[in-house]
């Protein structure tokens, strides 16, 4: 399907969608056909990041689901996985705290523990989870979710913004798993990276959202200089932020076993700080009219922050600035 028939084949089957039902989201993308988006690194990443940007622009909730659910796929893929079973839901929880620990009895293949933010939790079938071996070996492990041994709370989650995802902490209690690939599998093949180059994507479809609602108010209005000046900021900013995410998608397809790491820490907080600035300036633009008046503007405008902070933001700039010191000469000749 071409980039352009699946943003539009999205925004179609998202039309009408509730706003408080994400898994009624992914549930109709699934059954359209969408749940399973070019794998990133063969060929097609960029098709497959404009998917993401549009789900986000529609709704952040639905995307955060969507995302998870790609991405399990992606990464079942990579580590040989036996196939899904058909219109399954999946989630990929792998959030780790000291206040919630799951681990595994690799000999007998069970999960015992608690996992927190597990983003749909009442709404997806399988999952895939870090968890910890006999040895604190880091592994990960598909499960499904309607068995014995796994207890869905209501704990974990007070934020207003991205409550729709009912991201909750799940506990487990000798829930039978199955183990994918050895120790650190997971956090070391070279779609980890690629993964979190596609988050940006959907940070940055939230954003253009935001965006082209200033856009259409100042349409033909050329008595607002001031407001013109922040829609050009914005489009300075999303310009820039969109041209390293194409470039980051072809350098993913030019050598897809490559160490993407800063590549991906590079374009998302590129797409974090231009993020940033959008919410600032379709703030003081718009004022509250939008944010009192209109739900979807005032949801994304409150979802968008918090998705955010998925973002490492200080600690990501000092990977990115110890790589570009290391280099032997400038990093940024044209």
């Amino acid at each position: 399907m071409h980039n352009t028939d699946i943003t539009h084949h999205i925004a179609e089957v998202l039309a009408g969608l509730p706003a408080a039902d994400p898994v009624a989201g992914l549930r109709r993308l699934v059954d359209a056909g969408l749940g399973a988006l070019p794998l990133p690194g063969h060929g097609a990443t960029l098709a497959r990041w404009r998917a993401l940007a549009a789900v986000a622009s529609h709704d952040l909730s639905a995307v955060k689901l969507y995302e998870g659910h790609t991405d399990a796929l992606a990464i079942m893929a990579e580590l040989h996985a036996p196939a899904p079973p058909p219109g399954s839901l999946w989630g990929v929880w792998c959030a780790e705290g000291p206040d919630a620990v799951l681990t595994l009895d690799a000999a007998r293949s069970v999960l015992a523990g608690r996992k927190a933010w597990c983003s749909g939790a009442r709404g997806m079938t399988h999952a895939l989870v870090s968890c910890r071996d006999g040895d604190g070996a880091a592994r990960i492990a598909a499960v499904a979710l309607e068995q014995p041994g796994v207890r869905i709370t209501d704990e974990g989650w007070h934020a207003v913004g991205m409550a729709a995802t009912g991201s909750v902490a799940v506990e487990f209690d000798g829930a039978r798993a199955t183990v994918l690939g050895g120790p650190r599998a997971y956090l070391d093949r070279p779609g980890f990276w690629h993964g979190g180059a596609g988050i940006a994507a959907c940070w940055y479809g939230a954003a253009t959202s935001l965006a082209e609602r200033l856009r259409t108010a100042l349409r033909g209005r050329a008595d607002e200089p001031a407001r013109l000046a922040q829609l050009g900021a914005i489009d300075t900013s999303l310009s820039a932020a969109g041209a390293l995410l194409r470039a980051t998608a072809a350098l993913i397809d030019a050598s897809p076993q490559d160490d993407m790491m800063v590549a991906a820490l590079r374009v998302r907080l590129a797409v974090e700080a231009a993020a940033q600035e959008v919410l600032t300036l379709t703030g003081r633009a718009l004022g509250a009219g939008p944010l009192c008046r209109e739900p979807r503007f005032a949801r994304m405008a409150a979802d968008l922050p918090v998705f955010l902070r998925q973002s490492h933001a200080e600690r990501d700039q000092a990977a990115v600035g110890g790589a570009a010191a290391a280099q032997p000469s400038s990093p940024w000749r044209l």
